[in-house]
Formats: structure tokens, sequence, C-alpha cells
């Protein structure tokens, strides 16, 4: 594995955080980021100038570019950390191959528009075989990375010994790694626990206590079993057996929900307390996925029916400008 040419493809704090896991496995990577200034920046100071400060890195070890094409054609592994909103405008200006890359997507969304969870997308549109697809999921916060806290990810992988390989190339002293076979499972609850840290923390201004709280994701857990279920019934992945009281699942949602380092959680925070959603996003100046999330399986489910009282209720609040304090009073009568 320290032998493979590994890009990431992103600037923002989780792509700075697997970057920062990686080098301690591998001798050099190459990185795409968009702005040349950022880049500059970097390589003059030694970390990233806009996220995660506290993560240093020897630049001598990094091949920079805003130049993507260049940064795939350099590489075998592609670490694909670019919010969900931007993917698709960054992967139309690809003109190389990606056949016979190996990409891992840590992407926490789905593609807006097209409801299209990543590693569909780039098997449908780029004809990357499932086999060399793969995702990586929490429970982990880039800024606990920075801080060498230890940490879990799970990574999904179709092929198990694939899935082995990059657990290897994402694991260190400070960060132990899962493989799963669960792909669809894992993406999909990576892009719902955003939609219900969104609840939680408006649940908090609007000073709903702990009782409620526990209450709250209790259900988003079954939200996202009834969901997962329903929408993978006819992929090969759905004959894995998903638990979802595993790290990958559960952890991840527990500590979108419940921590400070939660811009999802903190965006609810906000809503609660009476921002509009746009002002919350430009005080944030940071991409909270849960906002793009819920409006992408509120669509999915319109197909579906799946029962997601939680999900409708951020939809409500989020698009349909509802009043919070009388949506999450009618969502309390729905929870059991």
């Amino acid at each position: 594995m320290d032998q493979r040419k590994v890009a990431i493809l992103g600037g923002g704090s989780w792509a700075t955080a697997l970057a920062k896991i990686v080098m301690t496995n591998v001798d050099h990577i190459s990185w795409f980021m968009r702005r040349q200034d950022a880049i500059d920046d970097f390589l003059e100071n030694g970390k990233n100038p806009d996220y995660l400060n506290a993560a240093r890195f020897d630049t001598s070890r990094i091949s920079f570019s805003t130049d993507i094409n260049l940064v795939i054609s350099e590489s075998d592994i592609l670490i694909l950390a670019i919010p969900s909103p931007y993917v698709e405008q960054a992967l139309k200006k690809i003109r190389r191959s990606l056949k016979q890359k190996v990409i891992i997507s840590a992407v926490k969304g789905m593609i807006p528009e097209i409801n299209q969870i990543v590693t569909d997308y780039l098997h449908e549109h780029f004809h990357v075989p499932y086999e060399r697809l793969a995702v990586v999921a929490g429970p982990c916060h880039a800024e606990e990375i920075a801080l060498e806290r230890l940490s879990y990810l799970t990574i999904g992988c179709q092929d198990r010994k694939r899935a082995l390989e990059l657990c290897e190339l994402l694991s260190n002293n400070y960060v132990h790694t899962t493989p799963s076979e669960d792909v669809d499972g894992l993406e999909y609850s990576s892009v719902m626990k955003n939609i219900y840290a969104i609840a939680a923390g408006l649940c908090h201004s609007l000073r709903y206590g702990d009782n409620f709280q526990s209450v709250l994701i209790s259900n988003a857990i079954q939200e996202i079993e009834r969901f997962t279920n329903a929408v993978t019934i006819n992929k090969s992945t759905s004959a894995y057996a998903r638990q979802l009281t595993q790290s990958g699942y559960l952890g991840d949602v527990l500590v979108t929900a419940y921590s400070k380092f939660s811009r999802n959680r903190q965006f609810g925070q906000m809503i609660g307390m009476g921002y509009s959603v746009k002002a919350a996003q430009m005080e944030m100046q940071m991409i909270a996925e849960g906002y793009y999330g819920t409006k992408c399986i509120h669509e999915v489910n319109e197909k579906l029916k799946v029962s997601l009282p939680i999900v409708d209720a951020i939809f409500d609040i989020l698009y349909n400008h509802h009043s919070p304090t009388i949506v999450i009073n009618n969502l309390t009568q729905k929870l059991l």
C-alpha cells in the first residue's frame, strides 16, 4: 500500500483530515485544490489556510495542483472529499478515464438535483466498476483527527479484499478502521445522519431536553433502518447483514447529533434560534450537508413511501418554511 499513488480531491476540513491520515502510510500524495491562492498559502505555512490549522504537513511530500485531470493521471487511488453541492461541477471537468482507478468517496451527501449517492453516480457516469468504489464513514470529526484523538472509521467496498487494503491506507496509531461490504447502507446512513443532527440542534435551541433528544435519535435510527432497507432492496448490498448498532451507523449518528464540532448540529441550532436558512449558511461559512441531504432523501422517499417523520419535519422547516416550534411540537406526537 505504501507504493500506491494516492490523491486527495478537495480542500476542506474532511479532505485535510484524510490527507493527514494517509500521509502516515505513504511517502507522497497528490492533492487537487480549487484555489491557487490556498495552495500558495499552504506551501508557505505548512498547513491548510482555511481549515484545521492544528494539522501540520510536510509539503515536500505533496504535489498540489488546481488541475484535477493532472492529479488523476498521477494517481491510482482517489479520495473524493468535495462537498456534495459541488461534486458534479468538479467531476464534469474530468477528461481522464476513471475505470481503472480505485475511488473512495468521503462525500457525506448525495448529488443534488439528481438525488444519487456518489458511488452510483461514479458507476453510471464514469463507468467505474462497483468493486473499485468505496466509501468512508465515521464516527469521526476532522477536528479530532487534527488533534490526533482516537477515532474510528468504517470502510465500505463490495470487494472485501480491497476494503481491507483501504483500511490499511486509512489506519494509524490514532485511527482504527473496520471493513464492510454494505456500501449503500453506509452511504445513505452518512447522508441521513446529517439530517438528524440538524433536528438535534434545532430541538436543543427550542429547549427540548436530553430525555426527548434520546427518543429523537432512537427514532432516527429506526428511520435509517426502514429507508436503507427499502432503497437497497433491489441491489446486491441488500443481501448483507446490516447491523445499525455498529459504529459506522449508530456511532456516526450520535457524534454528528451531539458533538460541538458538528456543523449540521450548529446549523440546526441556528434555525431553532430563528435564523433563516440563508442567514445561517452565511454566518457558518461552511457547508451543512444535511440541508441538501434533507431534500434529496425527501424526494427519493416520495416514491418509496417509507415512514420518515423526522425527515419530513426537517424538510417542512427548511424548504416549506413552516414554524419550527409548531413542526417539532407535532413531531413529538409521532415518536415512540
